[in-house]
């Protein structure tokens, strides 16, 4: 098959695909007519991807910087721990309701990352954690993933609340107003 062919069935970009066969990383490639000729992939021949392990650290505002880099050096530590090397850590203050983080779709727009790593789902978004982690090629590991369902629903129930407060209160009021309704379901019990 051709090299585009073998870069869009392993995940690949072109180009990354064509660095691989300059690099010769693909063994069974090899170019046909000579030097100017088309390059060739043996069906059988799978890309071993090398792991390429992301960080990625989020607070929703600035004000909150500090925790930006404690959270990402426990997720590294814990990759660390792991045995895994983090090839880039990633840190970005903005909403998890935005769904326009430049930072975060640069990861999912390089296809260089194997594996991503988040403290909590709700760091690399709000809404729709399934959907990213079904359609990621890679792997998607939450290191405090909350278990049970109770854990699960009140986690959906504050990502809604949170999600219209923003809408009606603005940005900074709403985490306010958020940490208020949570104290109140909390005092509840």
């Amino acid at each position: 098959m051709k090299l585009s062919e073998w870069a869009e069935k392993n995940s690949l970009t072109y180009r990354t695909a064509w660095r691989h066969f300059n690099e010769g990383k693909i063994k069974s490639a090899h170019r046909i007519f000579g030097d100017k000729g088309a390059i060739v992939v043996e069906e059988e021949n799978i890309c071993p991807k090398d792991d390429y392990t992301v960080v990625y650290a989020r607070v929703s505002s600035s004000e909150n910087r500090d925790n930006l880099e404690s959270q990402a050096k426990r997720v590294c530590d814990f990759c660390a721990a792991k045995g895994w090397v983090v090839k880039e850590v990633i840190k970005e203050c903005a909403s998890g309701l935005n769904d326009s983080r430049p930072k975060l779709l640069k990861i999912f727009i390089d296809r260089e990352a194997t594996r991503i790593v988040v403290e909590h789902k709700d760091r690399l978004t709000r809404f729709g954690f399934g959907y990213i982690k079904a359609l990621f090629p890679g792997e998607v590991i939450v290191i405090n993933e909350a278990k049970g369902d109770e854990k699960d629903l009140m986690q959906d129930f504050v990502s809604l609340v949170t999600s219209f407060c923003a809408r009606i209160y603005g940005r900074r009021r709403a985490h306010r107003a958020t940490e208020k309704i949570i104290e109140d379901l909390k005092n509840e019990k």
